[in-house]
């Protein structure tokens, strides 16, 4: 059963009677849209999907530690594994739309760039930008589950903020490079004749980083007022601004997934080949990939 203190216990490990209504219903949402990814992941055969599935699992295992919190809200066990997950879930849905539109460049661009950034290099870079952010925020989200010290607990606070504002510029960033493919996929039409079309998942990607964004100003907004204030000490805004967002995020990947639209193995990057030895005609020098990348706007490679 239940059991909940006046916000201004010292006991009490919420700023407010936490729902164990609210929160066990979205461990059963997020745990479904985990089983369709992971289910999806198979049917489509898409080995990066691992990313989605580790954003949906991090979001149940964060409400399904909540749930368990609210049970006894006296009790730190379940606090701290709760709040780590669910402050860092949405990192996984942010790398997984950047590795997305670096497939989409690979696929449906006949130079396999935008801004001049070829499409592995798109993805690795604003991967590689994303696990800076994530330990940035794991660092201040671990402090700021620090009990009976202050200090510590505003320290954290402060690098979480700027782990999730630097979250926010990478996002700007990566739109601007989104735009930049949309332009350019406009302007080179079906030169390809890809079997599919790439509108849909990019309006899909679009509205992502709006969702993350949306949280990210949630959270910005939260911490910014100190501990308490009317965002920490109402329940609602952590499930309309936080978690609904994120679910919302996940289901448009189920909905309009990436494998409907990057077909076949075009839509993958290439493995990279070693240098072939001279004398095999391949060249001085050369190697199968860069012979492949050279074909005409088209070919199959």
């Amino acid at each position: 059963m239940r059991k909940c203190l006046d916000p201004s216990d010292p006991n009490a490990e919420y700023l407010y009677c936490a729902s164990t209504g609210a929160a066990t219903l979205f461990t059963v949402l997020f745990a479904l849209t985990s089983i369709a990814h992971i289910t999806q992941a198979f049917m489509y055969r898409k080995g990066f999907c691992w990313v989605i599935i580790m954003a949906a699992l991090w979001e149940t295992g964060g409400f399904l530690t909540r749930a368990l919190s609210t049970l006894d809200q006296t009790k730190y066990t379940f606090i701290f594994p709760s709040q780590i997950l669910i402050l860092l879930a949405p990192l996984w849905i942010n790398a997984f739309t950047y590795i997305v539109l670096g497939r989409m460049v690979h696929y449906f661009i006949p130079d396999q760039a935008v801004g001049r950034i070829k499409a592995r290099r798109l993805a690795t870079w604003f991967v590689l930008l994303d696990i800076t952010a994530l330990l940035i925020q794991g660092t201040g989200g671990s402090l700021t589950t620090t009990r009976g010290n202050s200090k510590l607990i505003t320290l954290g606070l402060h690098i979480y903020m700027g782990g999730i504002g630097m979250q926010e510029f990478f996002i700007l960033l990566f739109t601007g490079m989104a735009i930049r493919f949309h332009k350019k996929a406009i302007a080179t039409g079906d030169l390809l004749g890809r079997p599919t079309d790439w509108r849909a998942l990019l309006y899909v990607l679009y509205a992502t980083l709006t969702l993350i964004t949306i949280r990210i100003c949630y959270r910005l907004a939260e911490f910014s007022s100190g501990i308490i204030n009317t965002l920490t000490t109402h329940e609602a805004f952590f499930y309309c601004l936080e978690a609904v967002p994120m679910f919302s995020a996940l289901l448009l990947y189920n909905i309009w997934h990436p494998g409907r639209v990057l077909i076949g193995a075009e839509s993958e990057f290439p493995k990279k080949e070693k240098k072939a030895k001279r004398g095999q005609g391949l060249g001085a020098g050369g190697t199968q990939e860069t012979i492949a990348m050279d074909l005409v706007p088209g070919d199959k490679v």
